[in-house]
């Protein structure tokens, strides 16, 4: 098994942008908030022979701290506070949060903690694990392999679409949780930038000042699931979590995340004052063509002209889905695309893990995702789910 003397993380920033967003929300709104999160294995867990390794790594991700030249970087944005960077050029990895353990070979992890500080573990964990497995299982995988991999796949992109207007293509780098490693990352979004047009920017902000990109992300499930405990009155949870959102970004990041309860009871709360608000709506679950078609009812039922609007799909994408949604849509409102894991760690022979960090409590309460894809739903305790599916007027069936 590969052992490892150095840091994979090496900066704060190696991270997905909506962390760092939410986290400054939080910040400002939430200071106090206790929340629980757990590892999800969404297909086999075969994980735990490497608890050690990843709690090696975990240890060595208490010393990070932001650089000057990155909280300079970070001040160039208008939408972060100096009152946030502050604290979080001082901010450490607090690792008494994280509980790893090997049962039986699964890999569990539970952390604990403020939601301030407990938000940024997440992505980078994610990404731990995926390195690590994958280096393991896959040793010779270099990023000129990934490289060559991605050059042959550009060339069938370019291929496909030959007259086609890409005019209006617009993709996005969302592959930090679920990369292969961050050498193949980094690599696989340099050439984009060299050879790709449409690429115009990465979630992630330590690529992205590197290569001189635009960071993007807007916010995450978790943003919608603490506020089921957050709020005084669950049916309203969604609304508020939009409108605080609202009240700390302003005109920045108005792009909301649609499928926490689903997109029908979304749309439900999306109501005129918020429809014009944000700028557009994110897709990550369930059947995307059926998901746009009911965005754009929404916006003409409003009297709000879909032109002026965005629709970010970020499920699982791969540039065949990609031009086939672009081809669609992109006559009927503004389109993008943000690609993760068919991108960073879309390489012959390797099949990426299916893994994911979620709150399952919120000051010491429970918390839930459902979702429009039912094996992405989830929820600790039975009697809440039921009580939000009920508020939410959404068939239940019982199941985890």
């Amino acid at each position: 098994m590969k052992k490892y003397n150095y840091p994979i993380i090496q900066t704060l920033l190696d991270t997905d942008a909506y962390k760092l967003h939410m986290q400054q929300a939080v910040f400002f709104c939430y200071k106090n908030v206790h929340v629980v999160a757990e590892l999800i294995c969404r297909g086999p867990n075969v994980l735990g022979n490497y608890s050690n390794i990843l709690l090696d790594q975990i240890n060595m991700m208490e010393s990070l701290s932001l650089t000057h030249e990155e909280y300079l970087y970070m001040n160039s944005f208008p939408f972060f506070k100096k009152e946030y960077l502050h604290w979080l050029k001082n901010f450490r990895y607090n690792i008494t949060q994280v509980k790893v353990n090997n049962y039986n070979g699964q890999l569990h992890i539970r952390i604990t903690g403020l939601w301030k500080e407990v938000i940024l573990w997440e992505v980078p964990i994610l990404s731990l694990i995926s390195e690590i497995f994958h280096k393991n299982h896959n040793p010779e995988i270099t990023p000129k392999i990934a490289i060559n991999y991605l050059n042959l796949k550009l060339k069938k992109f370019f291929y496909s679409t030959k007259g086609l207007d890409l005019s209006r293509l617009k993709i996005i780098d969302f592959g930090t949780r679920r990369r292969f490693s961050y050498d193949v990352q980094y690599s696989i979004i340099k050439r984009l930038k060299e050879t790709f047009p449409f690429l115009i920017g990465s979630s992630n902000y330590h690529i992205s000042r590197i290569l001189k990109l635009s960071p993007v992300g807007t916010q995450a499930h978790e943003w919608f699931q603490a506020h089921q405990q957050i709020s005084s009155n669950l049916r309203y949870s969604q609304s508020l979590a939009l409108k605080i959102w609202l009240c700390q970004y302003n005109n920045y990041l108005s792009i909301a995340l649609t499928d926490c309860i689903t997109m029908d009871s979304f749309l439900r709360d999306f109501d005129l004052f918020l429809s014009k608000s944000y700028q557009g709506i994110r897709h990550d679950s369930g059947d995307p063509i059926q998901w746009a078609e009911k965005a754009l009812k929404h916006y003409k039922r409003l009297g709000i002209d879909p032109s002026t609007k965005t629709l970010l799909f970020s499920d699982n994408l791969n540039f065949k889905k990609i031009i086939t949604l672009y081809k669609k849509f992109q006559s009927k409102i503004n389109v993008m695309f943000g690609i993760g894991t068919q991108l960073t760690c879309d390489i012959p022979n390797v099949k990426p893990l299916n893994i994911v960090i979620k709150l399952v409590k919120c000051n010491g309460k429970p918390v839930a995702k459902i979702s429009d894809s039912p094996g992405k739903k989830f929820c600790l305790d039975k009697k809440f789910m039921e009580s939000l599916f009920q508020t939410f007027n959404l068939p239940f069936n019982g199941s985890k």
